[in-house]
């Protein structure tokens, strides 16, 4: 099967149903998308499909071919992206394990929505999890970021 990640054609030798996650960490070695609960519940995970954040664990790889994924790698290599400098100049992570899935569905909120107001911020984050708690710390940088697009 040929998925294109990052901007990069891969050909991966998976059955259909194979999750997404697994074949981006173990097929093709980026290891910034993170499993969490394999249950789609907690975020962790959090790729864009075709500029939709999905769920990888829950995603079958079928579902992913002949579109464009992205993972935190490719939202920016060098951490130029505006959510990824919002979330150093928030001080966000504390374990970071969350912190991939958190950044991805907030770079996605981004892409549809300039200015989003709080109640479109809880939306969108709500199907990620932060066991750290830093949900204020989390809206800031969403603000901060939006602010630097």
């Amino acid at each position: 099967m040929k998925l294109t990640i990052n901007g990069a054609d891969h050909d991966v030798d998976a059955p259909d149903t194979m999750p997404l996650l697994w074949v981006i960490r173990d097929l093709v070695g980026l290891t910034g998308t993170k499993f969490g609960c394999g249950v789609a519940q907690c975020g962790a995970c959090t790729v864009h499909l075709d500029g939709a954040p999905v769920r990888s664990c829950s995603t079958a790889v079928a579902q992913a071919a002949g579109k464009q994924v992205t993972t935190i790698e490719g939202l920016s290599p060098d951490g130029s992206h505006p959510v990824q400098r919002a979330w150093v100049q928030h001080g966000v992570p504390q374990c970071g394990y969350c912190q991939m899935g958190q950044m991805m569905s907030a770079a996605a909120l981004l892409a549809k929505t300039k200015s989003p107001t709080d109640a479109q911020i809880d939306d969108a984050m709500r199907g990620n999890i932060c066991r750290c708690g830093t949900y204020p710390r989390i809206k800031a940088a969403i603000k901060t970021a939006a602010g630097m697009s």
